[in-house]
């Protein structure tokens, strides 16, 4: 068997094997199944969520939320990370405010964002760039620094111009570091998005499962933290083939 083959074997196997323990568990009523209900059992509930409470539409705004805040967020953050690896001057400027708004839980700063930006769309756009910014110039700032500074002087003496610099030396150097940063940045603005959502929304995957648990209906609210689980899930896998693409050498 094929390493690529072996990898889709053991993927898939992971979340199979956790299924059919949740299946066992709640079936035996080692577990409860009112609050544990049998993954089988939440299938009919899905289908309806899907025909008649709009839940392709919820997924589809939690999705823009998330893209939209991504794009913003890290395009930015590279550019910051790249100057940072590059400049010390700039690195030490911008490490004291980079690490203590990055340790600042993200969800406290949504009343700041709604003042700033208002109840709207943009608002919950916002949070998610400005949850993810720090984080991802912060790990290409990493990749930058751990580039050999053998290159950085061949290009210096061979007079690289600063944007030269950036291009030819410091972003291929640090692509594998920026898209351990964005798949990290991806998850963690899931996680952002989902707990905005559940205090500030009316639409939105986030808001079903908190509507759905108010009202102890616990199948729907399942079904809500499943599809915010393949959402994820998703999204890592499309970065993942990205990356491929752009950074072959890294799975050489």
């Amino acid at each position: 068997m094929s390493r690529r083959r072996q990898e889709l074997t053991l993927t898939i196997a992971g979340p199979v094997l956790l299924l059919l323990l949740w299946e066992l568990l709640s079936r035996t009523e080692i577990i409860n199944p009112i609050y544990w209900p049998a993954p089988t059992a939440l299938w009919p509930t899905a289908i309806d969520m899907f025909q008649n409470r709009d839940l392709l539409g919820d997924i589809r705004i939690s999705m823009w939320r998330i893209l939209a805040g991504f794009v913003i967020g890290t395009v930015p953050g590279v550019m910051i990370g790249l100057a940072m690896g590059l400049f010390w001057p700039v690195r030490v400027f911008l490490m004291p405010l980079a690490t203590a708004i990055y340790a600042v839980p993200k969800i406290a700063i949504l009343p700041l964002a709604i003042i700033a930006f208002g109840i709207g769309e943009l608002s919950k756009i916002m949070i998610v760039a400005i949850s993810i910014f720090f984080l991802i110039a912060l790990s290409t700032m990493s990749g930058v620094l751990a580039i050999d500074t053998q290159f950085r002087d061949v290009a210096s003496n061979l007079g690289a111009s600063r944007w030269q610099m950036f291009l030819t030396v410091a972003l291929p150097g640090s692509l594998p570091a920026i898209f351990t940063g964005m798949r990290l940045a991806l998850g963690f603005a899931l996680i952002v998005i989902v707990g905005t959502e559940f205090l500030a929304a009316s639409k939105g995957i986030g808001y079903v499962i908190w509507q759905n648990y108010q009202i102890l209906r616990i199948r729907e609210m399942f079904v809500g933290l499943i599809i915010t689980g393949l959402l994820g899930w998703l999204m890592n896998l499309v970065l993942d083939l990205v990356e491929r693409v752009v950074v072959p050498w890294r799975n050489t």
